[in-house]
């Protein structure tokens, strides 16, 4: 009886010190970021790159940044979770002031605060498969551009978009799921007669998107105006389902407009 406690107490006592050394050994392996380099501090931020939020909301060329700075931390694993506490959570309570919309797919596999690293309210988006755009879609994108001041516009499509592939496979389909594939047809097409087919899906994909900025910026009375006076900026990107990053298609990027902040009251001038 004896020797079984003995055993006991041996057995307890060992596991205690186990436990001790891998508490000792998680300390010493936790990231050394917090003490060393203070969060918030100059130089955290440049290392995060993270970008101030109303600087983003004044101007839309900095709120890219933002967007930009975010998904590099999402891909390189340094994700900060921004605004995402109680105390941000009871603030939006009396309003909203997005620094950009997104107009994206519905697709569950991209998340657009997590894969650009945001939190509450930074984030106006509208998403349908195919990032398909009607009625509905113009006045939500115009409600956040005139009413809440969003200025950043970004149409964000994705690897292996099913919508995408449907108007590219152009099956049989149920319901009004032939709405969304009539409204991809043309970018399909457009990518076939080019040439590009050897990479259909992907040029399709990027092509879509293309489009789709090129709707926006066209769209009267709002939009159109806004985006010919440097009010709002409009640009497309393409998210990788298998490395996390978004890349920014260079012919939505080129000859934009030079910001100019919009005057009071010039929602729909």
């Amino acid at each position: 009886m004896t020797r079984n406690c003995l055993l006991l107490i041996g057995l307890f006592l060992f596991g205690f010190g186990q436990d001790l050394q891998a508490q000792r050994r998680n300390r010493t392996s936790q990231p050394t970021t917090a003490t060393s380099t203070p969060i918030d501090s100059a130089k955290w931020r440049a290392e995060h790159y993270v970008v101030d939020r109303d600087s983003a909301y004044a101007d839309p060329y900095i709120g890219l940044r933002k967007l930009m700075g975010g998904n590099r931390r999402f891909v390189e694993n340094k994700s900060i979770k921004p605004r995402q506490d109680r105390a941000i959570l009871m603030s939006t309570s009396t309003g909203q002031k997005p620094f950009a919309t997104i107009v994206g797919c519905s697709d569950s596999r991209v998340p657009n605060e997590i894969i650009f690293d945001q939190g509450v309210g930074d984030l106006f988006i509208i998403r349908t498969a195919g990032q398909v755009m009607a009625q509905a879609s113009y006045g939500s994108i115009e409600f956040a551009t005139a009413v809440l001041g969003s200025k950043l516009i970004v149409v964000l499509g994705h690897q292996a978009c099913g919508a995408v592939d449907a108007a590219v496979k152009r099956p049989e389909v149920p319901g009004h799921i032939v709405t969304l594939v009539n409204s991809i047809k043309p970018a399909a097409q457009k990518v076939r007669a080019m040439g590009m087919g050897e990479k259909m899906l992907e040029n399709a994909i990027r092509q879509n998107v293309i489009e789709q900025v090129n709707e926006l910026r066209d769209l009267d009375p709002i939009l159109a105006r806004k985006y010919q006076k440097g009010e709002v900026i409009i640009v497309g990107a393409v998210y990788q389902l298998s490395t996390g990053k978004v890349e920014f298609i260079p012919e939505t990027m080129k000859d934009l407009p030079a910001f100019k902040a919009p005057a009071a009251n010039s929602s729909s001038k």
